[in-house]
Formats: C-alpha cells, sequence, structure tokens
C-alpha cells in the first residue's frame, strides 16, 4: 500500500518561510514527486515537482521563492517556501506519479497571516 506523509505546515507571518516534507512508502521507483496546493475556491494547482533523473519543475509564483529537493536513498521530498505572502495560503498535497498511478497525500495546511 503506498502512503504519502507530509509535515511542515502551520502559521507564519508574511515574509516568513517553512519547510515541507514527504515520505512516500510503499514504492520503489516514481517518475516525479512534488507539490500541489488547494485554497478554498480554487483548483489545485502544481506547485513544483522534481522528476526521477532530477529535473524540477515550479509554477511561476513559485519561481525565486520556493525550493523543491528530494534525499536521494529515500522517497522523500522538501519544499523550502520562503518570502511567504498571505496568497500563499493553501493546503499543500505531496504527489507521486509511480507505475503509471498518481498518489496523493492527505495534505498539510499553510496559513500566512500576521
Amino acid at each position: 500500500q503506498v502512503q504519502l506523509v507530509e509535515s511542515g505546515g502551520g502559521l507564519v507571518q508574511p515574509g516568513g518561510s517553512l519547510r515541507l516534507s514527504c515520505t512516500a512508502s510503499g514504492i520503489f521507483s516514481f517518475y516525479s514527486m512534488g507539490w500541489y496546493r488547494q485554497a478554498p475556491g480554487k483548483e489545485r494547482g502544481l506547485v513544483a515537482q522534481i522528476f526521477h533523473y532530477g529535473t524540477t519543475e515550479y509554477a511561476d509564483y513559485a519561481k525565486g521563492r520556493f525550493t523543491i529537493s528530494r534525499e536521494y536513498g529515500k522517497y522523500t521530498v522538501y519544499l523550502q517556501m520562503n518570502s511567504l505572502k498571505p496568497e500563499d495560503t493553501a493546503v499543500y498535497l505531496c504527489h507521486a506519479y509511480s507505475g503509471g498511478t498518481n498518489y496523493w497525500g492527505q495534505g498539510t495546511q499553510v496559513t500566512v497571516s500576521s
């Protein structure tokens, strides 16, 4: 059974930083792992992802502020988020594409507010 377990969300002031982590169990390889986010009333969208060969992809708003990385030897990815803005408030969901199947974590809330 595949599971994606996220951690690292929380409340942060504008301009602050958070680091999200996601560990996948039950998979033995992946094509991509990354993060999506969904705010109330908005569609789920890609934040950042990393491919098995190391290439990364970011949403335009994430470029220069967010960094995705992986821990080699483990199915763990991190999302370092800096210079957070109130509009970054959302549920952040870990995603993995493995063996032709999409897998999702339960999500972690990120709230940016003063």
